[in-house]
């Protein structure tokens, strides 16, 4: 699965498919969550895999394969998807319709880049605003075409907090999860590089100035 990349769909809010989908690539595998099939018309593809509990969509016949899961479980729809993807072989992941007016399932949503990074793979989380992906010790470049950028200390204190070419440096800082200091950045031209020498950021990129 080196070539392929997963793309794990959710039943969350999802208004702007035209920008949803303009992240799609014609060689991605596609996993419908339960009620993630709502968007399968406006995403305009096909499942390869449909895998849920089905307590919030019916069960269609599309010729994909189908994994139905007990309704009493710990493990949600989407994680179930995420995890039966990394046991077949896949590293790369984009998340869509994963956030929405259930904060709950949001946040729970959020923690699978958490849950990926963890098992050597990486993820990106779309959705009508933004993209969302964990940071650690890699560097990640922010480009200027994007309004502003947040840090957000994901799991317990983030040491070595680097900032270069924004609006608001940064150099060997520390953000606690009780002080969440890092948000509303903004990159200025050539675009802006973030790296954490220790602990995990959520890295959230938004697309639109605020009126």
């Amino acid at each position: 699965m080196e070539n392929r990349r997963a793309v794990v769909i959710a039943g969350g809010e999802i208004i702007s498919y035209e920008r949803v989908r303009s992240f799609l690539k014609p060689e991605d595998y596609y996993i419908f969550c339960d009620s993630g099939l709502f968007h399968k018309e406006g995403l305009n593809v096909e499942p390869d895999l449909i895998i849920g509990d089905f307590d919030s969509h019916e069960k269609v016949d599309t010729g994909s394969e189908i994994i139905t899961l007990p309704e009493m479980k710990d493990d949600t729809d989407s994680l179930s998807g995420v995890k039966l993807a990394l046991k077949r072989g896949f590293k790369d992941f984009l998340l869509l319709g994963m956030t929405g007016r259930r904060m709950d399932h949001t946040l729970c949503n959020l923690y699978l880049l958490s849950y990926i990074k963890s098992h050597h793979g990486k993820a990106l989380i779309v959705d009508d605003w933004s993209e969302m992906e964990v940071v650690e010790k890699e560097e990640v470049f922010i480009s200027d075409s994007y309004a502003y950028f947040s840090l957000i200390a994901w799991k317990g204190k983030c040491e070595g907090v680097n900032i270069e070419n924004a609006l608001y440096p940064l150099s060997s800082a520390v953000i606690e999860p009780e002080y969440q200091y890092g948000i509303s950045n903004e990159p200025l031209k050539g675009g802006s590089r973030v790296w954490v020498e220790k602990g995990s950021l959520l890295l959230i990129k938004d697309w639109r100035k605020e009126k």
